[in-house]
């Protein structure tokens, strides 16, 4: 019996493996192009005729998003064909069916939304949505399953799973579509579900979290759903999205469950060398491991398979867990290798089932909290928020709770500044100084701000005008969504601005022209989105109050870099560039960075630099989808014999607290 399941676990396994494995692919042919083409040109019309007509602009993504599909699979040639068999032949690709269903669905859709009808919006089952993102305009697809008796104008309100798919390799918007469009409901299915595209496969990181955030965000506007009754979980990569997301939240979901997925860079690419110290340091975003004790905040239950090599992923955090005396429940399905063993899934699906049955507290939630973070942009856990940290990179911690006397008190380590729920409890004591809280800054914000200036000094109340002030950050600290590194800036709505006078050096802007080429290609493949991009004579109030603005080309180029360019932390005029004290030549060097915006410091600016990471990180492994340029780093560049440029960073490094580069760097 054991010999029969561990063959069956490796069979599973082959079968899981060569579907997962990128196939080659290849444009499709002539006469099945034209087809698609003529198609796609006659949905685009009657969508552009729709955008002036429907007011609805959630009905509209719904229809765009086909035409989305087929437009991306047509420019980036994603037709693949099926994995090579020995002795058989290749056969038909089937994302050309794929395409043109899509294409009649999205049709139909059309013609339905022109008449006055949208009927898709209370079909029980699985249907493809879409929405418009924030981030770049571009129409992003999910998937909802909604079970029998929805009706958004009820009082009653739903449970909701957020399910987060696995690493596909050939996945694209045709493939997840064909995957859940019109698929019927599954049995004994009795909450809504929605299926995250996470603009394919990234592990949901970057614009892949935010897509996750956005389309839960969507399902939100359009059905009445529990927010103390939403269900994380995933397999494999979306078992890694799991734990990323559900620790990195702990507070937004009523359970977690990952399963088979990593948890740590060095471990899991099997890296014996350590990264250079601003890669290093970055690693503390992403690697779950480091956010154990948030498993405390929520209640997990992962799995693995008794045979699959993942399985030391949730061994391993449970472990780390177990350490700091926080539960995780681990599943061991028998015989199994990286798939689901029934049984076990059973129990998996019966564990978040009760949780979600139970739901989160009500507000203000959970009065005990144990919370670390490593960056700002993870800052949040019930009615606290880390504002400001003396080290990034370092673990932030909170832990504590509202005694029995009613006085919340917490113990801090590396947090500068918080901020507190008035409504949590009568007076605060944090590090044993004992303040007010409900009545604080005159009672008058929902939110109440305790700050110190170092490690030694004790905590201090700020009153309501200090308080708001503060939320000002007049003394430019680094704060939530404007902590770094550079490829944060892509995580909110962006614009590039290309630099169109005359450079400073025609070298440096061939490279940052090359550089922004390389950024719009590789966010269109691996990111779903055409990036934004105006001249610099093109910005406007609007953009700079909405949008992190990416510039590129230099002072001389590029009108809106010479209005800030005395402000960054970088000396650059037309006889050279000086970074931390040393000289470049901008005919053989270039810097990338991200600042505080000086025309808006609410945004970010970038310079001369799209996301850090590249095509051969997408290609490789989600786990390598990490930042390699820090906060600022100086790159020599020079052309080579593709007509492209070869790069090598000489240095880099990551900003303090306080947005500058930190002593010895």
């Amino acid at each position: 019996m054991a010999r029969q399941r561990q063959f069956a676990a490796i069979v599973a396994a082959l079968v899981l493996f060569s579907s997962e494995c990128p196939s080659w692919a290849q444009t499709a042919p002539p006469k099945e192009t034209a087809q698609i083409k003529r198609k796609l040109a006659e949905l685009q019309q009657v969508v552009d005729g729709l955008k002036s007509k429907t007011k609805d602009m959630r009905l509209l993504a719904d229809v765009d998003v086909y035409a989305k599909a087929t437009e991306w699979i047509l420019r980036h040639d994603e037709f693949y064909l099926p994995r090579k068999r020995k002795g058989k032949p290749q056969g038909p690709s089937r994302y050309l069916q794929y395409t043109l269903t899509a294409l009649e669905t999205g049709l139909a859709r059309a013609r339905e939304l022109s008449g006055g009808k949208s009927p898709w919006v209370l079909q029980t089952g699985s249907t493809i949505r879409g929405y418009y993102s924030r981030v770049d305009g571009s129409v992003q697809p999910y998937a909802l399953s909604l079970p029998e008796g929805i009706n958004p104008k009820s009082g009653k309100r739903w449970p909701l799973y957020v399910k987060l798919h696995g690493r596909g390799g050939t996945r694209n918007e045709p493939r997840f579509i064909n995957e859940h469009d019109n698929k019927p409901l599954p049995k004994e299915q009795t909450w809504i579900q929605l299926d995250v595209f996470g603009r394919t496969d990234n592990a949901y990181r970057w614009s892949g979290e935010t897509d996750v955030f956005e389309a839960i965000k969507d399902v939100k506007r359009r059905y009445r759903i529990d927010d103390k009754r939403i269900t994380l979980w995933g397999f494999s990569m979306g078992g890694a999205g799991a734990w990323h997301l559900g620790l990195h939240h702990p507070s937004m979901w009523s359970s977690v469950g990952p399963g088979a997925g990593f948890v740590d860079f060095y471990k899991y690419q099997k890296q014996t060398k350590k990264r250079v110290s601003h890669e290093h340091a970055a690693l503390h975003i992403y690697d779950a491991i480091d956010y154990a004790l948030n498993a405390e905040n929520v209640p997990i239950c992962t799995y693995g398979g008794e045979l699959d090599a993942q399985l030391a992923a949730s061994t391993e955090m449970v472990d780390a867990a177990n350490k700091l005396n926080v539960p995780i429940k681990l599943l061991v399905g028998p015989g199994m290798g990286h798939g689901f063993h029934p049984d076990s899934f059973k129990e998996f699906m019966a564990f978040h089932l009760a949780h979600s049955k139970k739901g989160r507290k009500r507000y203000p939630g959970r009065r005990n909290i144990r919370f670390i973070s490593y960056t700002l942009k993870y800052n949040r856990c019930e009615w606290l928020q880390i504002e400001e940290m003396f080290e990034m990179y370092k673990p932030a911690v909170v832990e504590g709770g509202v005694d029995k006397t009613g006085v919340l008190k917490l113990k801090t380590q590396n947090v500068a500044a918080l901020q507190i729920a008035r409504d949590v409890a009568f007076e605060i004591e944090i590090d044993g100084i004992r303040m007010p809280l409900s009545s604080a800054a005159d009672s008058l914000l929902p939110g109440v701000y305790y700050r110190r200036e170092n490690d030694d000094s004790e905590w201090e109340l700020l009153s309501y005008d200090s308080s708001r002030t503060f939320t000002n950050n007049p003394r430019l600290h680094k704060r939530h969504n404007l902590q770094g590194p550079i490829d944060d800036a892509f995580m909110e709505a962006f614009v590039c601005v290309r630099g169109t006078g005359n450079p400073w050096s025609a070298k440096q802007q061939a490279w940052a022209n090359w550089t922004l080429d390389r950024f719009s290609r590789e966010f269109d493949k691996w990111l779903r989105g055409k990036v934004p991009t105006v001249d610099d004579k093109g910005v406007t109030e609007e953009m700079i109050l909405r949008k992190n603005l990416v510039l590129f080309g230099d002072p001389g180029s590029n009108s809106v870099l010479a209005k800030i360019v005395d402000k960054l932390p970088i000396d650059w005029t037309e006889n050279g560039l000086v970074v931390n004290g040393e000289d470049y030549d901008p005919d053989t060097h270039g810097v990338s960075l991200i600042y505080p915006n000086p025309l808006n410091p609410n945004r970010y600016v970038v310079v001369n630099s799209g996301h850090t990471i590249h095509e051969k990180d997408f290609k490789a492994s989600n786990s390598w989808l990490f930042p390699r340029l820090g906060d600022i780093a100086v790159q020599k560049f020079g052309t080579n014999s593709n007509g492209g440029f070869d790069e090598h960073v000489v240095w880099a490094a990551l900003f303090d607290s306080r947005w500058n580069i930190p002593a010895g760097k």
